[in-house]
């Protein structure tokens, strides 16, 4: 089938970049939006909008029902969710089909299986796919915690089984430190996500943090697109990414590409997906968790392959084969993103609101910016705060670098 129109449950720059790709390809858009961004980019670009609540995110972009109103509303054929808000979340995936409407993304058993990191790891594990030592069990008292540690060995680290983003987790590095650390972060994991289970693994010490690219169709074919170097952080939260990644091997993209390629296959996994790895100074990785959607960084793999990862979402949804087997697909030049964010640095680079009074992206060769917002425009308080995207492109890395920077 062919898509005439798509709903972007989403905002910002993200919704702005679905939008764009369905334009290209000659589908109608529909955007939905919160009472704060009546007047946002996406609303002006999308060929129609709907209103679907009030400002905070409860009250629009996570309403389901909303979205699903507007879409019946608007006739769209397919829901786009982005990333973030209710793109990995299981529920909405199948209420979006049981609702008559395509999801553009994985199913959501696939969806199910990699939303909890004990589960998901179990599945690696059984998968062969390499993880690095810890205790993902369903038995959660402390007493078996500080057995399992004892085996796992110092330091580890303590983490919420339901979430990420550097909530509910923990650097142990001795056994006396460890009963402190679950309770701290079992409470911080069921304020967060709801559920207070916890997993141990293994520390790895300053390891780079590796993602592979996967994408597959509705008829059994899998690929990888190359990788992601995310390993520049602050507060667990990717700010720079890039690809290649400057230590990376042919030897060793093959053997973390079919990794990333069977760990999907376990899952029965169709669409865009993110195999994250961690990688440690003797070249062995280790997995580190599956997000079932598209990334925020996506556009640097968009760049070394030349390929519309938005597009080929859409074609595997409308049941459409890959557009490229493993062996076409070709790594060519580096690209550097850097997420741009409103915050205030006297404030210790806290979140902050305002009007945007000049915003010019600048443009030219290799030079690409994402954004969801424009001079004129509010920033809300009630959404992250990252505003844009900066993706720079080179034959080399240091050409990419110093294009950043001009």
């Amino acid at each position: 089938m062919s898509f005439k129109k798509i709903l972007i449950a989403n905002r910002g720059e993200i919704a702005c970049r679905v939008i764009r790709t369905a334009k290209a390809l000659g589908i109608k858009s529909v955007a939905v939006y919160s009472e704060a961004d009546a007047s946002a980019p996406h609303v002006q670009q999308a060929d129609e909008a709907v209103l679907i609540g009030a400002s905070p995110v409860g009250q629009s972009y996570l309403k389901a029902e909303a979205i699903l109103a507007a879409a019946k509303q608007t006739g769209a054929d397919a829901i786009h969710p982005g990333y973030g808000f209710l793109s990995e979340n299981a529920a909405f995936a199948k209420a979006v089909s049981d609702a008559g409407f395509i999801f553009i993304g994985p199913t959501p058993e696939a969806i199910d299986k990699m939303g909890n990191k004990a589960a998901a790891k179990r599945l690696m594990i059984a998968a062969g796919v390499p993880c690095v030592a810890g205790y993902q069990g369903a038995d959660q008292t402390d007493a078996v915690f500080i057995k399992a540690a004892e085996a796992i060995g110092f330091p580890l680290m303590v983490k919420a089984a339901a979430g990420g983003g550097g909530r509910g987790m923990r650097l142990v590095k001795t056994a006396a430190d460890l009963p402190a650390a679950l309770e701290t972060a079992r409470s911080e994991a069921a304020n967060a996500f709801g559920s207070g289970e916890l997993i141990l693994e293994q520390a790895i010490i300053e390891p780079r943090h590796v993602e592979v690219q996967v994408f597959a169709d509705t008829h059994g074919n899998i690929i990888h697109l190359g990788e992601r170097d995310c390993s520049v952080q602050r507060r667990h939260q990717k700010v720079i990414e890039e690809s290649p990644c400057p230590i990376m091997t042919e030897d060793l993209r093959a053997k973390m590409g079919a990794a990333a390629v069977n760990a999907a296959k376990s899952i029965d996994y169709v669409g865009a997906g993110t195999i994250e790895f961690l990688l440690d100074k003797s070249g062995a990785f280790y997995f580190l968790e599956m997000n079932t959607r598209l990334q925020v960084e996506h556009p640097v793999t968009e760049m070394v392959t030349g390929l519309d990862l938005v597009a080929m979402q859409i074609r595997v949804a409308e049941g459409a084969t890959l557009p490229l087997t493993q062996a076409q697909v070709q790594l060519q030049g580096s690209a550097i993103e850097v997420r741009l964010y409103a915050e205030d640095p006297a404030k210790g680079f806290l979140p902050c609101t305002g009007h945007i009074e000049y915003f010019t992206p600048h443009k030219g060769e290799g030079v690409r910016f994402d954004t969801g917002v424009e001079s004129g425009q509010d920033i809300s308080p009630f959404y992250d705060p990252m505003i844009a995207k900066l993706i720079t492109y080179g034959d080399t890395r240091t050409t990419a670098r110093l294009k950043m920077v001009e």
